[in-house]
Order: C-alpha cells, then sequence, then structure tokens
C-alpha cells in the first residue's frame, strides 16, 4: 500500500509504545458462498440477515492485554462455530485501551476498551449458522465484569 494511500486511512502517523506492539493476524480464507443461500436466519418466528449483540462489560479485567483479548476474540468465534478471516487490535497510550475487530466470514466482533474505568465496548454480529450468543459467556469468563449489559437486535428484519 502505498504512503498516499495510508495517509488517507490516518494510519501514517501511528506511532506504537515498543512495550505494546499492534497485533495484525490473518486466518486461512473462508471458503465459497453457494449462490442458492443468503445466510439470512429465522430467529424467534423472524426471519433476518443475523443477531447483533451490543456488549457493556463494567468492572472488567485484563482490558489493556493485547495478547489475552486477541485470543479471547478467537475463543468467541470458536465458541460461536464462526469462520475468522482476520484479526487487527490496535492499542492506545497512555491509558493501554484496545480498538480492535474480528473479520468473519459471517461478519465480524469488535471491542472497544477503557481500561482506567474498567469498561468495554463489543459488537457482535453474526449471520448464517454461527451462534453469536455463546460469545457472552466467553466474554463473562475472560474478562470477569462485576456487570454485563446484552442487547441483542435482530438485523435486516423481513417487514
Amino acid at each position: 500500500m502505498s504512503q498516499d494511500a495510508l495517509f488517507q486511512l490516518g494510519m501514517d502517523s501511528v506511532v506504537l509504545n515498543t512495550a505494546q506492539k499492534e497485533e495484525n493476524t490473518t486466518a486461512q480464507p473462508a471458503p465459497a458462498v453457494c449462490d442458492d443461500k443468503d445466510h439470512f436466519i429465522e430467529k424467534n418466528g423472524v426471519l433476518c440477515a443475523g443477531s447483533h449483540f451490543i456488549v457493556d462489560l463494567f468492572e472488567a479485567e485484563r482490558l489493556d492485554d493485547l495478547p489475552y483479548i486477541q485470543q479471547t476474540l478467537v475463543d468467541c468465534v470458536n465458541a460461536a462455530g464462526a469462520t475468522l478471516l482476520h484479526i487487527h487490535l490496535h492499542p492506545f497510550e497512555p491509558n493501554g485501551g484496545v480498538s480492535g475487530v474480528a473479520v468473519l466470514a459471517e461478519s465480524h466482533i469488535s471491542i472497544h476498551s477503557w481500561p482506567e474505568r474498567n469498561y468495554a465496548a463489543l459488537d457482535i454480529f453474526m449471520c448464517g449458522d454461527a451462534e453469536p450468543e455463546r460469545c457472552i459467556d466467553v466474554l463473562q469468563r475472560a474478562f470477569s465484569p462485576g456487570r454485563i449489559d446484552v442487547q441483542e437486535l435482530l438485523r435486516g428484519r423481513s417487514a
């Protein structure tokens, strides 16, 4: 990628703390999708594109531990039966917060953490046969939140 393209993406001035490196992991390409299946699901009698969970973790731990967060996202993907395409995590200084995304064949899991407030915001959206609700237990075990708020949205609902 050229320097101009990186500049347009706002990536030319990223400076990482030498103690904390940005993680960039790529998995194997996803298998081809059959043309006759659009991966919409039926949930609670509703035809939709998939389930989108909005997750807030309060009084949570290890929200500045980049390798741990990466492994937790992988554990979420595996628990949900999803297909990992790529993980990109970025640490922020000086507070150690982390922003990132696990890109899935079925959509994504994203995280943004504020370790100085023991808070993290996550999005978990999946279509097809994946079971995104299984990520909630993984997050609870991994980050030991004192409180967790979960909202589920059914995306692309048929009218």
